[in-house]
């Protein structure tokens, strides 16, 4: 299946503590496509994401609320 993704997008990744495996396993799966965007993420998923994928991922404020008031338009 050929997604076309076309223009450059900002893709938000958050993941629950017992979820950011699940969240670093399937980026790694979708390393190809999320190059061609900007990544952003909280505190720790973001850190994890940068080492794991070797890409650069913007990295906000960490805690529960963080990426529900700083992903919101």
């Amino acid at each position: 299946m050929k997604l076309d993704l076309e223009p450059r997008k900002r893709i938000g990744l958050v993941a629950h503590d017992n979820k950011k495996q699940d969240l670093i396993e399937w980026a790694r799966y979708n390393r190809r496509l999320l190059a061609m965007h900007d990544l952003v993420a909280t505190g720790t998923t973001g850190l994890m994401l940068q080492r794991e994928l070797d890409l650069p991922v913007i990295c906000l404020q960490s805690g529960p609320l963080a990426a529900t008031f700083r992903s919101a338009p």
